[in-house]
């Protein structure tokens, strides 16, 4: 049965006392094409002539009423920063109600209990669903590499007679039917230019041409059996296949350039997706959830309320941190929201009395608010910055320029970066032994430079000890900022050296061009080797920071791998040169 029947059909199964002229009006179509539709129903002897139910038309709605969902919720949501830092999108509440349960209730309604929700980021606080709803749960353990394709995939068998479902879209009336035929996929009536797809009022998808807008997709599909199956295949096909591992599965619908299901049409105004921390507040300005720690803070610090933090933009997602950008009365900021794992980490205690002695310096960021407890910081935004360029040497130069700025300051603080007892400490917190099979000897290696470097280890000044290249900041205006004070204290100025080297991950001959930079060609040998014996001290120190980051589900690739490398090869070369030297 096509759509336009089924309507009719639904619509004067539920409102027997209709006249075709209600039902015309209703339906916004002429009589007669409203009376031929009720004409087809009674062939298909699903009506009696008084229109009353038939046997048939009894088996008809039994045969088609949808079975199953699939609720996909595994994503991060990341669009949904801060909210996403203390609660899954999933659990948002509208109007005092979460949108999943939402969801649910509406299934309920039209008598679908049987739901499964595909969770993965904040997994345990969808638990509660077994209980409360008898749910059953699919865990999706790549919902960090992978788009939501693959958390279908592992509903696959669940898709039969099927609603699938996102998990953030909030409906003013229920989106389900009790009857349900061919299957479809949700658009909105509104038109967007990020959209390929077009709905013609019969329900055909077709691709628009290059001057025309497409129908926003929503995300809702119903599946029958036939479309299930052939979806079930593409599904198993594509899993295989890494790039397509990276697409949301509406990919799938895409078959030879044709849409492989018919289109259902909603008006825009019935539906709202809550993808951003924006969306909710214009969707329910009321919401428990806006309220969080962060906007909190933003709040109190800027003397500012909700509606006055504007442009919320998530920025890429750092080795350490979780950061936001907004706008306020026209200036922009930054909110850093600590990472998974960073408590352990680092003491915030003293990253605070760092800032502090920074106050009022004109080459690192303006910070309004640090939280010495949990973290939080709120800093201004540096406007067009970009971060230096480790291959551009004349930028190398001017970043040895601010650290020897630094190093020849007289900020001190009372505490030390002791990069012995980090590794150690490190070591301690993955609470496993090495993924290196030689681990053991390696870190004998690096402890064996310990007296070379106690020999010749400089008078210890402020240190940023985090000199990633890309903490070196340029602003619209070419001026250059260090920032990102983290890890900072007291310490051997040449271990920012070094640390610049290993962030950059300079080969030897790049090494070399640093520290000469650094020292304006005046380095002498003993110093060069002792920065080369950093180098193996800090890489030992990144390797197991980045063990013990993995062991919370974080993956740095090639960086973990190199900072290995260079504490095997480094401590081995400065060892050799020892031996040589008979030192």
């Amino acid at each position: 049965m096509n759509r336009q029947l089924l309507e009719v059909f639904q619509l004067k199964l539920n409102n027997p006392q209709l006249t075709q002229r209600n039902l015309a009006q209703k339906m916004g179509w002429s009589l007669g094409k409203t009376n031929k539709l009720l004409e087809k129903l009674k062939e298909l002897s699903l009506f009696n002539s008084d229109f009353s139910l038939t046997e048939k038309g009894k088996d008809y709605i039994i045969n088609h009423h949808p079975q199953k969902a699939v609720i996909l919720a595994a994503g991060y949501g990341m669009r949904m920063v801060p909210i996403n830092t203390e609660e899954p999108k999933g659990l948002l509440e509208v109007n005092g109600e979460p949108l999943i349960e939402r969801l649910i209730n509406q299934l309920h309604e039209i008598g679908v209990h049987e739901i499964h929700v595909v969770v993965g980021f904040m997994k345990e606080h969808y638990e509660y669903l077994i209980d409360q709803y008898d749910v059953k749960l699919i865990v999706n353990p790549h919902y960090v590499d992978y788009k939501n394709l693959y958390s279908l995939y592992l509903a696959k068998q669940c898709l039969e007679k099927s609603y699938i479902i996102p998990c953030d879209i909030w409906f003013k009336n229920n989106p389900f039917s009790s009857i349900e035929d061919q299957s479809w996929y949700l658009f909105s009536d509104q038109k967007v230019n990020n959209s390929n797809w077009q709905v013609t009022k019969q329900g055909v998808v077709r691709r628009t041409t290059r001057s025309n807008l497409g129908n926003r997709m929503v995300g809702i599909a119903y599946l029958n059996k036939p479309d299930a199956d052939y979806l079930s295949r593409l599904l198993e096909t594509a899993v295989n296949n890494d790039m397509m591992l990276g697409h949301f599965w509406e990919q799938l619908l895409n078959q030879d350039n044709k849409f492989i299901l018919n289109g259902k049409l909603i008006n825009d105004s019935r539906f709202s997706e809550i993808n951003s921390y924006e969306q909710l507040r214009d969707l329910d300005f009321n919401s428990s959830h806006l309220q969080n720690n962060a906007m909190k803070v933003i709040e109190q610090t800027l003397k500012t309320d909700l509606r006055g933090i504007q442009k919320i933009r998530v920025l890429k997602k750092g080795m350490t941190n979780r950061s936001f950008l907004f706008v306020h009365d026209g200036q922009r900021y930054i909110m850093r929201i600590p990472g998974e794992g960073t408590g352990e980490l680092i003491n915030r205690q003293e990253e605070s009395d760092v800032y502090q002695k920074l106050k009022g310096i004109s080459w690192t960021e303006r910070v309004l608010y640090l939280n010495p407890y949990n973290g939080y910081k709120l800093s201004a935004f540096i406007n067009n910055a970009r971060n230096s360029d480790a291959t551009n040497w004349h930028e190398v130069n001017r970043c040895m320029t601010l650290l020897r700025k630094l190093h020849n300051s007289s900020l001190k603080v009372k505490h030390t970066f002791k990069l012995y007892d980090q590794i150690n400490f490190y070591e301690k917190l993955r609470k496993s032994k090495s993924a290196y099979r030689d681990y053991s000897a390696v870190k004998a290696q690096v402890n064996r430079l310990k007296p070379f470097i106690k020999k010749y280890a400089k008078q210890r000044t402020l240190c940023h000890i985090d000199a990633n290249p890309d903490n070196f900041v340029f602003d619209q205006n070419d001026h250059l900022y260090l920032i990102d004070w983290e890890y900072a204290g007291m310490q051997d100025p040449d271990v920012d050296v070094a640390m610049f080297a290993i962030y950059a991950m300079y080969d030897k001959q790049q090494i070399d061009k640093l520290i000469d930079i650094y020292y304006q060609q005046t380095c002498d040998q003993v110093t060069r080797y002792k920065i080369y014996a950093y180098i193996a001290v800090c890489g030992l120190l990144w390797s197991n920071w980045c063990e013990y980051k993995q062991s919370l589900g974080l993956d740095f690739g090639e960086y973990s791998l190199a900072q290995y490398r260079y504490a095997k090869n480094y401590s081995s070369l400065v060892l050799n040169s020892l031996e040589e030297r008979n030192v």
